[in-house]
């Protein structure tokens, strides 16, 4: 098959990641290796959703041979959806067909990946689409334990900031409490705190339901801090997924002090402007502080520092191979076959997943991977935390310490925590 004179199309979507720019680059040498001509797309879908086709740049070989190596994207991102309305649709394929692209590559999460699927099926695109599943979040549906890329260098440096803030704590006997990016999952959560040896990790997957009070949360990381102190320690540092925030009703965060929810194109909570940390923060110091306690709580929130690092090597290797075989995948498919697909590598071999076996067939959207409480990897993670359990209460001795930190009686400690090991209401 001739491919002279055809192009290929590259667009990012979403938050960076790490190893944006080894997709672009991999996918662009081998695209130009095989005669196709080049275009990035700037900015993802902001441009295209507006009916503007000029905001894009020729991409060659010299221009990203080396730039596997740097964070951030050379083609910038945003979250803008194609999807909300029928004319930013309409808008959007029109400047496609305008860029008379052959095949578009589009790299990012859930919700761009979903852009992409709308667009695959859209009767007046013939453009063969494939997706690379970006986030830090490692959240998307990938078999096994295939992370999305990006997820492994977040955990890195997630993971030694943490041991930095948990030097920092145990030598000014204060308390962090680090809220992680992850959306809906706790991938990123888990992984930073289980590497880092944090003293707690709270996400929400945990509670096992949809809806999850300010309160259930604080009591978590209240009763971890009193049995630290029973332990003879007054430091600790939890780790915390920012993405419980949207487990929270609009009530309960209505409730709170100059909080205004705001929402994405996507309909997404801007968790950005929710401060879980400062929330956790004042609900516990006001909890110390009614007991005639205090506690000194330091509340950081990790992710823009995490999304636009160097990617160590483990995602640079994997990105230029999901790259290459995005487009292997393109070249591959029959003529008549319009594509439309999640690029994996499994065991280094592609694996591509239909768009249409990605969708939740109650939503029609993306399926989330979430964190499964019920493996051995989640056990280990939880058996190191220091927090409440059921042999706390069930030995006396113990539950006196605790009840003393807490300023209460054993009865009253046990009626105030104990239906957070399963023994009250």
């Amino acid at each position: 098959m001739s491919l002279e004179g055809k192009r290929l199309g590259i667009l990012v979507g979403g938050g960076p990641a790490p190893g944006i720019n080894g997709v672009i680059s991999a996918a662009t040498i081998e695209a130009i290796e095989h005669g196709l001509e080049v275009v990035g797309i700037l900015d993802g879908y902001k441009w295209l959703e507006r009916g503007d086709a000029t905001h894009v740049r020729p991409l060659r070989i010299e221009d990203v041979s080396r730039i596997h190596f740097e964070g951030g994207s050379i083609l910038r991102t945003s979250r803008a959806n194609p999807t909300k309305t029928e004319e930013r649709m309409r808008n959007a394929v029109k400047a496609l067909n305008e860029l008379k692209l052959d095949y578009l590559i589009t790299i990012g999460g859930d919700d761009t990946a979903f852009a992409a699927s709308t667009l695959a099926r859209h009767p007046d695109l013939k453009v063969k689409i494939a997706h690379v599943p970006k986030t830090i979040d490692n959240d998307l549906p990938l078999p096994g334990n295939i992370p999305t890329f990006g997820y492994q260098t977040a955990r890195h440096l997630g993971a030694q900031l943490v041991k930095n803030l948990m030097e920092d704590s145990r030598t000014t006997n204060r308390w962090y409490v680090v809220v992680s990016m992850g959306r809906k999952a706790g991938h990123l959560a888990l992984g930073i705190g289980k590497a880092a040896g944090a003293t707690l990790t709270i996400i929400a997957e945990e509670f096992g339901k949809k809806d999850i009070t300010i309160r259930e949360v604080c009591d978590v990381l209240e009763g971890a801090i009193l049995k630290r102190r029973v332990k003879g320690r007054e430091d600790g540092l939890c780790v915390i997924a920012e993405g419980i925030a949207e487990h929270f009703s609009k009530e309960e965060l209505a409730k709170i002090p100059g909080m205004i929810v705001e929402y994405d194109d996507f309909g997404n909570i801007r968790l950005a402007e929710v401060e879980l940390g400062k929330i956790i923060k004042l609900e516990l110091e006001s909890r110390f502080a009614q007991r005639g306690d205090k506690i000194q709580i330091v509340e950081i929130t990790l992710g823009y520092e995490l999304r636009c690092a160097q990617p160590i090597p483990f995602d640079q290797e994997y990105t230029r191979d999901l790259g290459y075989s995005a487009v292997k995948y393109l070249l591959n498919l029959a003529p008549e076959d319009r594509g439309g697909a999640l690029i994996c590598v499994d065991a280094g071999k592609l694996m591509p997943i239909r768009f249409e076996d990605m969708l939740d067939p109650e939503t029609g959207k993306t399926r989330v991977r979430m964190v499964d409480v019920k493996t051995e990897s989640y056990q280990v993670a939880r058996n190191y935390m220091i927090r409440l359990n059921r042999e706390d209460f069930e030995d006396p001795e113990q539950l006196a310490k605790l009840a003393e930190q807490a300023r209460m009686t054993p009865q009253q400690f046990r009626e105030r925590f104990g239906y957070m090991v399963g023994l009250t209401d």
